[in-house]
């Protein structure tokens, strides 16, 4: 009898670990699902705020800065309650890495402060033509 209580046991806990790891399926599908809806709303509102941002980009800059386990200014509280100033400093990396020769510089071993001062000009010069409405 307890051979037949052991196999029982076994089977039920083998059909739990189906079922826990169909569980952890569905919510790490839904914490994806939310996590796209999350990045397409950080996307929206940089649009809002950028109207003249080049198309497709305001998705490249949210996907980049609210990218998982990061650490990036989009992961944080405060840029997940779409607050305008995280939004804004997510949109300022990605003008100083792509619209400039910052990342050069840092290659070419000018300390990052330094770097991010020469190219301040030209980060504010885009910035303002994305923000503007004329």
């Amino acid at each position: 009898m307890e051979e037949a209580a052991l196999r029982q046991a076994e089977q039920e806990c083998l059909q739990d670990a189906e079922a826990r790891r169909r569980r952890q399926d569905r919510e790490a599908e839904r914490r994806v699902e939310l996590d796209q809806e999350y990045v397409l709303r950080f996307a929206r509102q940089i649009r809002v705020l950028f109207p003249n941002c080049p198309n497709g980009r305001e998705q490249i800059i949210a996907e980049h800065a609210c990218q998982k386990y990061s650490g990036r200014v989009g992961r944080s509280a405060s840029a997940k309650r779409l607050d305008e100033e995280f939004i804004r400093l997510a949109v300022v990396a990605h003008i100083r890495h792509r619209e400039t020769n910052y990342d050069e510089l840092l290659s070419g071993g000018v300390d990052r402060r330094q770097a991010r001062e020469q190219v301040q000009d030209e980060v504010d010069r885009v910035l303002g033509t994305w923000k503007s409405s004329a």
